[in-house]
């Protein structure tokens, strides 16, 4: 009997945890969350971004998201750590506007903004307090950066993040998941023209600044700039419209190509050597 109940309780530890996504209720007066409660994004102003998970994270335990969007008209970005506060014991018109300092002078709340330069468009960004109590954080492959001492492991902790200034959105996603490679899986090239600015209806679907001026190959997509098609190359690999692997970007907009019959794909320079085609097929519209 003993030996059983012993067995059942290995067992039950043994359960993987909920995937994270963000608590539905707690969060900022400007924040809006998809369906699946895995995507935040602050409609307005700089501040009144903040979003808890909707369990607390173990500790060890990485939480995992992807930078959607950038803003370059403020200064300071995102914000990450890890709070004692329940979300589902505070309401929303309760939260300060900012994690840092309000949320951490209020509550049992640790939290740092990231250096700058290290959560743009498309980076993937990583936290997790280790069992030293220290805040610890990764973006894409680089070092890791401790950013906090001192966080206590005796209670639970949410995570916390504050969708602030130039960052605009963000993607919690799976860290057993292998849809966002560390590594890049191109050799795309380090110096590129800079993307020109946009107009509202050519706008990069990313860091809403840049025109959208490449297109993803194979599924045509073309709703982003030099920049952030790299980064999501990079990173991911995969079109962030509609999953499909990511084989290479080339420019959408080449120089002007000898006509060719109605229907035939226009070959177009690419960002990395070869050619391809972009003939924006059905798929990608």
């Amino acid at each position: 009997m003993g030996a059983q109940l012993c067995f059942q309780a290995d067992a039950e530890a043994e359960v993987p945890p909920e995937t994270l996504c963000f608590h539905a209720q707690a969060k900022g007066a400007q924040v809006l969350l998809d369906a699946r409660r895995s995507t935040a994004y602050r409609l307005a102003t700089f501040c009144d971004g903040i979003v808890f998970s909707q369990r607390p994270v173990r500790p060890g335990e990485h939480v995992v998201l992807r930078v959607l969007g950038h803003e370059d008209r403020w200064l300071g970005g995102l914000r990450v750590g890890f709070t004692r506060l329940d979300p589902e014991s505070t309401p929303a018109p309760s939260l300060p506007p900012f994690v840092c300092p309000d949320l951490e002078q209020r509550s049992p709340t640790w939290a740092a903004v990231l250096p700058e330069g290290c959560a743009l468009a498309g980076d993937v960004v990583r936290f997790w307090v280790n069992r030293r109590g220290l805040l610890c954080a990764q973006v894409n492959a680089g070092p890791r950066l401790l950013l906090r001492k001192g966080v206590p492991l005796g209670c639970p902790l949410w995570a916390v993040m504050d969708v602030y200034g130039t960052t605009k959105a963000i993607e919690l996603l799976d860290p057993a998941s292998s849809a966002f490679p560390t590594a890049s899986p191109w050799a795309l090239p380090d110096e590129t023209p800079s993307d020109p600015e946009a107009t509202a209806a050519e706008e990069c679907a990313i860091c809403f600044h840049h025109a959208a001026n490449t297109c993803l190959v194979p599924c045509g997509h073309t709703h982003f700039c030099g920049c952030c098609a790299r980064r999501v190359f990079r990173d991911t690999a995969k079109c962030p419209v509609c999953r499909w692997e990511i084989e290479a970007v080339v420019w959408a907009r080449a120089p002007p190509a000898p006509r060719t019959e109605p229907g035939l794909p226009v070959r177009e320079a690419p960002l990395g050597g070869e050619t391809h085609e972009c003939s924006n097929p059905g798929h990608g519209t």
